[in-house]
């Protein structure tokens, strides 16, 4: 039951971040900031010109991966800062706008909790730090 409700998270991630990615390229959604703070900083990053479609690109790969089920651990472990930041922006320069990066950051950690075991060889320490030296 409970892997059933998290690969059901999994793909609804998967198609909000294609969504979202898609979006960066097509712009297809209307983007108004509630603050004219997040305004200042949003205009700063479309003006790099690169930074805006680089995010695109990993939240519409990241999606892709999570809807077909492949490399879903890798995936979010490369999304995660991508969207942790987006939630911080949000917190600090736009809380009305904080709900659907706070939904789709928990998403995340639950899919990489539901893919926990893929992780554990980042946590173990190593036979070597074990050892003492006399």
């Amino acid at each position: 039951m409970k892997t059933k409700i998290l690969f059901t998270i999994q793909i609804i991630l998967g198609i909000a971040l294609i969504f979202f990615g898609l979006d960066k390229f097509l712009h297809f959604m209307p983007h108004q900031a509630s603050q004219p703070e997040m305004g200042i900083f949003m205009k700063a990053l479309v003006d790099t010109e690169y930074m805006m479609p680089l995010v695109g690109a990993i939240q519409f790969l990241s999606g892709v991966a999570f809807a077909l089920n492949r490399y879903v651990a890798f995936m979010a472990i490369l999304i995660m800062p991508v969207m942790l930041n987006a939630l911080l922006i949000h917190l600090f320069l736009d809380p009305e706008g904080s709900m659907a990066s706070s939904i789709v950051t928990l998403f995340i950690v639950l899919v990489m909790y539901k893919h926990k075991d893929a992780y554990t060889l980042l946590f173990k320490e190593t036979l070597e730090e074990k050892k003492v030296v006399i």
